[in-house]
């Protein structure tokens, strides 16, 4: 079952590269009294996901942050090394951040795992956003293709917060 607007998201745990080395980041502690944009890509380093969407959000996250969002983070079913190497390569470090779902648990939980075994990349992640108020789903866009970042563009999450 996919998670909806209203669902409350599942305690998770993920992964975060930083300056100290690997961290557990639990999902009460992201999402609890915050307003925190959630962004998944099916890959990092993968060209949609490193030429169009992850730019949109780094482009947009002072405007993002204006409009009285906390935190903006993406999520990959990829290790957290990886993750910290894309942070790097992306100029994202210290202003996204970027959360490893290693083993998908949390996007298997919301229901918004796909298979890409056809490209040879297993079980991934759709591609989504969405806008998250002290763990509540308040907005939810999901891709119909993992080549496209046009619903869950950082353009549309604007739209949703000046609504």
């Amino acid at each position: 079952m996919t998670i909806a607007i209203g669902d409350r998201l599942p305690e998770a745990t993920f992964k975060e590269k930083t300056a100290d080395g690997i961290v557990d980041v639990g999902a009460d502690s992201l999402f609890a009294g915050k307003t925190v944009v959630l962004f998944a890509v099916p890959g990092a380093f993968t060209p949609t996901c490193s030429l169009n969407h992850l730019p949109g959000y780094l482009e947009n996250r002072d405007a993002i942050l204006a409009r009285g969002v906390d935190e903006i983070a993406v999520v990959s079913v990829n290790d957290p090394h990886v993750m910290g190497a894309w942070s790097e390569q992306s100029g994202g470090r210290g202003k996204i951040r970027f959360l490893a779902d290693g083993n998908g648990a949390f996007t298997k939980a919301v229901g918004l795992d796909i298979d890409l075994s056809g490209g040879m990349m297993g079980t991934r992640s759709k591609r989504y956003s969405m806008l998250v108020k002290d763990g509540v789903v308040k907005s939810l866009d999901v891709e119909d293709s993992p080549g496209k970042a046009t619903v869950s563009a950082a353009a549309t999450m604007l739209d949703h917060l000046s609504a």
